[in-house]
């Protein structure tokens, strides 16, 4: 195989991570290789063990793209570490906030394991 086709393939992969917002106010925070089947899946409630499923209906705050999914899976660790307030001020893109939460929560040294 070329190196341009395994370099094609390769990057012809789509991974997701992504944000909900859930009816109770709560966040859910997944990993997809499609985004839009996802969401709907979580707004039909197919699986009652789902954490979405009694917080229906949601709605998609926040979203990466990967084209690896190690990346991916990665970063949707980190983000599930992430208090709410960091949350949200990666969904209103304000960078100075989440810089001064992020030095704060490595002083506190106290990672957030909630869905909050």
């Amino acid at each position: 195989m070329s190196l341009i086709l395994k370099t094609f393939m390769k990057l012809s992969h789509n991974y997701y991570i992504y944000i909900v917002q859930c009816s109770d106010g709560l966040y859910y925070t997944g990993f997809t290789d499609d985004l839009d089947r996802r969401i709907i899946e979580h707004n039909e409630g197919l699986d009652p063990t789902c954490f979405t499923y009694i917080r229906r209906p949601v709605i998609l705050k926040y979203f990466e793209h990967f084209t690896e999914a190690t990346q991916g899976i990665a970063r949707e660790k980190q983000l599930k570490g992430w208090s709410r307030k960091k949350k949200e001020a990666l969904f209103e893109e304000d960078f100075e906030l989440l810089k001064e939460l992020s030095k704060a929560s490595k002083v506190s040294n106290h990672p957030s394991t909630s869905s909050g």
